[in-house]
């Protein structure tokens, strides 16, 4: 969706989704929003809670099956297992993605960790597709005035233009791009803390290729699942960036991050995002 500056701030349901990578601050800025007008939506919340609610219970109930003692209780409906996936806490949907590598050091074959991302792409895909029915029931059930998209940061990696074609219709997109000298952060962070990421099929394939070559690894059965997730991080943040930009230029507009990271309220968020767009048009 693309407006003027001034059509912006005359907006009187202001719809809006925030697009970056993780880390750069999407989430922090939309809790700067007061919770009486704005109607959160998470994309990862949606797809966890909703998409894959059934294949992360699944998962945590065949780890649960190898404990002798839950398993008896288990088998005789003892005992039920339920997540507690909120907005602030998404680790459920984290574990369920995993990471590939060594079973023996917790990892994923390739087939199955495939199988996941699929299911995720797939699941990502119908949670922003959800966006224009949860704006509809904001304001019609809930009396919200305005709407924030808080997406996932893969979403520029589902090559689904119907997907982005719907966020801008119905939202304006906007990219918190994250500046070069808190790139270096950001990479340092998720390295020393690996966490499960979704990438497109091409991209594992070849990033897979060269990791087994350069380490010297035989196959994925083999590598360290963490040493993976931290090497190929860097990667996986390059490749992306031109595919924000993209987005960004076609659907919407570029926000620095760190000017993103100075909003105090929603004062400041309205006329950040209208002097950018009065810049950018």
């Amino acid at each position: 969706m693309k407006m003027s500056s001034q059509a912006f701030l005359d907006w009187q349901s202001k719809c809006i989704t925030l697009l970056a990578m993780s880390g750069a601050g999407k989430t922090t800025l939309a809790n700067k929003l007061p919770k009486a007008n704005w109607f959160h939506y998470s994309g990862d919340y949606r797809i966890g809670t909703k998409y894959l609610q059934e294949p992360i219970l699944d998962n945590i109930k065949r780890h649960a099956m190898s404990v002798p003692l839950l398993r008896e209780l288990l088998r005789s409906d003892s005992i039920y297992i339920s997540d507690k996936i909120t907005v602030d806490n998404l680790s459920a949907v984290s574990s369920f993605l995993g990471k590939l590598g060594d079973p023996a050091l917790g990892g994923l074959s390739l087939a199955e960790f495939k199988r996941r991302q699929k299911l995720h792409h797939l699941a990502e895909v119908a949670a922003m597709n959800d966006v224009p029915e949860f704006i509809h029931k904001a304001e019609d059930i809930y009396g919200y005035k305005h709407f924030i998209n808080d997406a996932g940061g893969s979403v520029c990696e589902l090559d689904c233009p119907e997907v982005l074609e719907t966020l801008a219709q119905h939202t304006l997109i906007i990219y918190l791009k994250i500046p070069q000298n808190l790139e270096q952060t950001i990479i340092a962070r998720a390295k020393s803390d690996p966490k499960p990421l979704y990438y497109r099929e091409a991209f594992l394939d070849e990033k897979v290729a060269e990791f087994l070559a350069l380490r010297q690894y035989a196959s994925t059965e083999v590598m360290p699942p963490d040493e993976f997730v931290s090497w190929v991080f860097p990667e996986l943040f390059r490749s992306r960036v031109p595919r924000y930009e993209a987005i960004a230029q076609q659907y919407g507009y570029t926000i620095d991050a760190t000017e993103a990271s100075a909003v105090t309220n929603e004062e400041d968020f309205i006329r950040l995002i209208a002097d950018v767009i009065a810049q950018q048009q």
